[in-house]
């Protein structure tokens, strides 16, 4: 499944099996500038977004999707696009 994918079954409208809080480290994600490429990671040339969502049941899951990129800042601005619509 590719961040395209999720996009479109969705409308832009919020994901409810992907809703959950975004595990996060103090001091390593892109909130603060400290990595910029927090949640990003290069398969043979392509991009692809990994988190991990905690669920209010005590639930969490792995989440990985292909952004369908070569280019870096493009990476970027996907895997920004997803986390916003994707997380609460």
């Amino acid at each position: 499944m590719t961040y395209l994918d999720l996009l479109e079954a969705h409308g832009g409208s919020t994901c409810p099996a992907l809703a959950g809080t975004l595990a996060t480290r103090p001091g390593r994600d892109t909130a603060d500038g400290a990595n910029p490429d927090h949640h990003l990671w290069n398969n043979r040339g392509t991009w692809w977004c990994h988190f991990t969502l905690h669920r209010p049941d005590y639930t969490s899951e792995r989440v990985r999707v292909s952004l369908r990129t070569r280019d870096l800042a493009e990476a970027r601005c996907r895997r920004d696009e997803l986390l916003r619509r994707f997380v609460r």
